[in-house]
């Protein structure tokens, strides 16, 4: 039986596009149609470059056109929200850029519309469908390191100028927002579970978002989890995970690729693990195919991402409070 491909539409011209383009041409179940900007010069160019068949001259044009299946919010953090509601709205499927929203009131409003227009919302946290995650997630589960006591993460990078939307609060920027949200996502989704109290520190940029952030999480049955986030500091990108058995050490959790190693150390002795892997984006695409061909639950359900938000907005309310936050 020969399924229906979904055209889908790109929200924005940003550069994150870039990595979803490789994806949307190599499924059998899509087919990339249009992009938009605020302008029709930049949707042009932009098509002309990416060989995308139409080009829309403002986002309300590519969520009416009648013949986009899916739209890929990329939009900036602070567009998130207001764009996603209106593309369900007028009866679009989306997949929303992480962090998919700022608050909670946010979270809730865009659930709400997916609820009530029966359309297909999930957050693209893309290393989640990995298979260098499920099966790390397969190991933690199978007690391979033992009872969990501490998880580690870290995602730094040096971000230059000031201007840049990352840097300012207005825009939904913050180190947090933009790649503290993989530790804090990645710990979670490893446990099983939730934090009840969270602590945050964060230095801050003169727009405004956080420069440095460094978390911890306090889980139930004495498990902690620990991240920093950042713009100033060189690439850094990993996770510990550490049981009562063994240790696990990820050099790579957030973008894994074709070919992964991970590092699995039993008393003096470590095991190199290797997984082969495929095209990073490939997994969300496939993943939301099948929710609105299929009927399945996404992955990162609405609900995992509602928690999620709520963790960071506590994170944030514990560093400006000095003091922890309880969930």
């Amino acid at each position: 039986m020969i399924e229906k491909k979904l055209n889908w539409g790109l929200l924005s011209t940003a550069r994150i596009n870039q990595d979803l383009i490789v994806p949307l041409t190599a499924s059998k179940r899509t087919h990339l149609l249009a992009v938009a900007s605020r302008s029709q010069s930049t949707a042009d160019a932009y098509a002309s470059k990416w060989n995308i068949p139409r080009a829309h001259g403002s986002y309300e044009s590519l969520i009416h056109d009648s013949e986009v299946d899916v739209i890929y919010n990329s939009l900036p953090n602070n567009l998130h929200a207001e764009w996603t509601i209106k593309a369900l709205r007028a009866g679009k499927h989306v997949l929303c850029e992480k962090p998919i929203a700022l608050t909670l009131a946010e979270m809730d409003a865009m659930a709400q519309a997916a609820q009530e227009t029966g359309c297909v919302l999930a957050e693209a946290f893309m290393y989640r469908h990995h298979v260098q995650t499920l099966k790390i997630k397969q190991m933690i589960d199978a007690g391979e390191l033992g009872m969990i006591q501490l998880i580690r993460g870290a995602f730094t990078y040096t971000l230059e100028p000031e201007d840049n939307d990352r840097w300012l609060t207005q825009k939904g920027g913050g180190s947090i927002w933009d790649v503290g949200c993989y530790p804090i996502s990645y710990a979670r989704a490893m446990l099983g579970a939730e934090p009840v109290e969270v602590f945050g520190w964060q230095i801050l940029s003169k727009g405004g978002g956080d420069l440095t952030f460094v978390g911890q999480m306090k889980f139930k049955d004495g498990v902690h989890a620990q991240f920093d986030s950042g713009f100033r500091s060189p690439l850094r990108s990993m996770m510990e995970i550490v049981g009562s058995e063994a240790v696990l050490n990820i050099p790579n959790p957030f973008k894994p690729g074709f070919k992964n190693e991970i590092y699995l150390t039993y008393a003096e002795k470590t095991q190199i693990i290797k997984i082969s892997g495929g095209e990073l984006y490939l997994g969300e695409v496939e993943d939301m195919c099948d929710a609105i061909l299929h009927g399945k639950s996404p992955l990162v359900g609405l609900e995992d991402s509602r928690k999620n938000t709520a963790v960071i907005v506590a994170l944030l309310e514990s560093a400006k409070r000095g003091k922890p936050v309880t969930l």
